[in-house]
């Protein structure tokens, strides 16, 4: 009888040289880039120059059955290009120094800051409820400090949003990523928001640098590609991928940013989402109604980001 064959799934086809099932077209020098979401649109920013990057599933969705191909590329990498990871993620040996220790003994490891930015959308928060961490409000992931504010019975005022504000917001939001430069020892990329010093409060931050809190735009890709370059020893490379990575989400554009930072865009008042736009007001109602049935994550919210209400003027 003859062996019936299965068919790999979607998953492993997506990430079909990471597991094996075809070998990379180039012979450069093979590099991993390991971290969350962004972690994929940096590696795309720095294939190519000598380089062979490897796809490879974000580090939250690896599994213990991801660990053999893992250690299979770790062993034939000469750059690993990683996130700061605790040791033992997911108790999974996927921290950054286990993977390290992996590496064969030539190869470098570079470290890339998780970027966050929250100068351009001062409003938006991240936090999970207590009670169950995977969980996430509905239509959108990002919390608003205001909706967050009215749920606990604290609303803010109206205009409570300010270019000043925005700024102060945005210098907290910088004081966190340096710490963690600083504490990780990582690339810099603190410095692509210099937030300015003149009198009229302008700088450089852009929409084109971060599409929401979390999601870098093309810019911000390209220079912390060149970042890795020059600390791995590699030669410039600029890569154009001819469309515009981490895209899916688009939070709105306020109008108290535009003028903190003097840019020249429209204000909107809608998200998109996949390329569909959604109302704001739509997220409201949906966020309210998902906080009444997880007020956990409102006093958790209320918790973490204490700093950042206080600068919106949260009693």
């Amino acid at each position: 009888m003859s062996e019936q064959r299965t068919e790999p799934d979607g998953r492993t086809r997506h990430y079909g040289v990471f597991s094996g099932l075809s070998e990379p077209e180039d012979d450069g020098t093979i590099a991993l880039v390991v971290g969350n979401c962004q972690a994929e649109s940096l590696r795309i920013f720095l294939d190519g120059a000598g380089l062979t990057t490897v796809r490879m599933p974000p580090v939250h969705e690896l599994t213990a059955t991801d660990l053999p191909q893992l250690e299979r590329w770790l062993g034939r990498a000469g750059l690993l290009v990683s996130q700061p990871v605790r040791d033992d993620y997911h108790d999974l040996p996927l921290g950054t120094s286990q993977l390290a220790a992996m590496l064969p003994r030539e190869a470098r490891v570079v470290r890339v800051p998780v970027v966050r930015f929250a100068g351009l959308y001062p409003a938006h928060v991240i936090v999970r409820p207590p009670s169950d961490a995977s969980l996430v409000p509905p239509v959108v992931e990002y919390h608003d400090v205001r909706l967050i504010a009215e749920a606990a019975g604290r609303p803010l005022a109206t205009d409570a949003l300010t270019p000043a504000v925005v700024r102060s917001v945005a210098e907290l939001s910088l004081a966190e990523l340096r710490r963690r430069e600083v504490a990780h020892d990582t690339v810099v990329a603190s410095d692509l928001f210099d937030v300015g010093t003149g009198a009229d409060g302008s700088g450089t931050p852009r929409f084109d640098q971060m599409r929401t809190l979390n999601h870098p735009g093309n810019p911000v890709w390209t220079a912390l590609a060149s970042r890795v370059r020059e600390r791995a020893g590699l030669p410039e490379h600029v890569v154009d991928p001819g469309r515009p990575v981490l895209s899916s989400v688009h939070a709105p554009r306020e109008q108290a940013v535009i003028d903190a930072w003097g840019l020249d865009d429209q204000s909107t008042d809608h998200w998109v989402v996949g390329g569909e736009r959604v109302d704001v007001d739509e997220v409201r109602r949906a966020h309210l109604a998902w906080y009444a049935e997880h007020p956990d994550a409102v006093e958790a919210a209320m918790t973490r980001h204490a700093d950042t209400f206080a600068l919106w003027g949260a009693a």
